[in-house]
């Protein structure tokens, strides 16, 4: 008699990750930090040039993406692998250093995929929840390092909650835990500017992961990078799938570091768009918790679920997270004419 086959244990006790994705075209979409205007026109110029039928019948290429992003990281191409986005980072540094049943350190709340990852290795996962005003809870999680701990994934600044973590706070981290991979996402660091990249040789445990998936636009590409010692990354080369990263992806990013005025002035239109909508916010009387990133979390109460499908219905989509942090909904800032239209929907709905 047959029987099917039974997944791991670790699988079957897992939470399924269903994000809302369906159903956003045409509509304002401020739901899931993306650049709101789309990629640098360059990228799609590049590719237009670059891009041949006989590219598309060969296996990838990096070693023109790997000098073009070197020299713009100001590291040394032995220094980062190419990965299909963060997700793709996380799950190598957790292939790479954590076996089944180590212990593994994440924030609550924080990107979903660090604890995907983590329970998908058979890892144990610790937890480390904010207080009240959401400040980095930097104490708790250094007394929740042990010996056995082997990683610990901090998102800075972290999503959803916007709060940042600074270089004196990931130093005590780093030499806290010197046994454990210390991950430090920087999905969102050009619209902070904290970042722990040059110290990838001072401490060995150190890893930083950069996307191409929000201020750069290119999120439909999956593509980023994973940084650390040079003896760190031979060890995750050999736990990537060696072509992971497909020929748009690496191509569109050798074309997207190079547009740098694309990209600062794009962050300096989300930065003056993040403090029209706290003004915003402010003026309709609704709470909200400072922001480090390209999104500001604001408290809707018992309405926050009415108010996301009332926004949605009037084509605007913003993420409701009361599920995490009671009563809060997130907002994606965009240009100031987008945060504009966002402020004047939302005040007729909480009118």
């Amino acid at each position: 008699m047959f029987s099917n086959p039974q997944p791991r244990t670790a699988v079957q006790q897992m939470a399924p990750y269903s994000p809302p994705s369906g159903g956003r075209a045409e509509k304002l979409r401020l739901d899931f930090n993306e650049n709101t205007v789309g990629c640098s026109p360059k990228v799609i110029e590049y590719l237009a040039k670059r891009l041949t039928g006989s590219q598309l019948s060969i296996y990838p290429e990096y070693a023109d993406a790997m000098r073009d992003l070197a020299e713009f990281f100001k590291v040394d191409q032995k220094e980062f692998i190419l990965t299909n986005g963060t997700d793709e980072a996380i799950q190598v540094m957790i292939n790479t250093f954590v076996d089944d049943g180590d212990e593994v350190i994440t924030l609550k709340p924080s990107y979903a995929m660090y604890r995907f990852y983590a329970e998908l290795a058979g890892a144990q996962v610790t937890e480390i929840g904010f207080p009240a005003d959401l400040s980095f809870p930097l104490d708790a999680l250094l007394n929740a390092i042990t010996p056995k701990t082997k990683a610990i994934l901090i998102a800075n600044p972290n999503n959803p909650t916007g709060t940042a973590l600074s270089l004196d706070g990931v130093q005590k981290i780093l030499e806290t835990a010197p046994q454990a991979a210390v991950l430090i996402d920087e999905a969102y660091f050009e619209f902070c500017g904290v970042t722990a990249l040059p110290w990838i040789n001072k401490h060995k445990n150190l890893l930083v992961s950069r996307t191409f998936s929000k201020v750069y636009g290119m999120a439909a590409m999956r593509c980023g990078c994973l940084f650390s010692s040079a003896d760190n990354v031979q060890w995750m080369h050999k736990a990537q799938s060696p072509y992971s990263v497909n020929t748009l992806a690496a191509l569109a990013a050798r074309a997207a570091v190079q547009d740098r005025e694309y990209i600062e002035n794009y962050v300096a239109q989300v930065l003056e768009a993040r403090q029209l909508c706290c003004d915003g916010l402010t003026r309709l009387g609704i709470a909200y918790f400072p922001s480090q990133a390209n999104f500001v979390l604001f408290q809707a109460g018992d309405r926050a679920i009415a108010i996301r499908d009332t926004l949605r219905e009037r084509g605007v989509l913003v993420r409701d997270r009361s599920y995490e942090i009671a009563g809060c909904v997130r907002v994606t800032i965009g240009t100031r004419a987008q945060t504009e239209r966002f402020l004047t929907e939302l005040e007729r709905v909480w009118k």
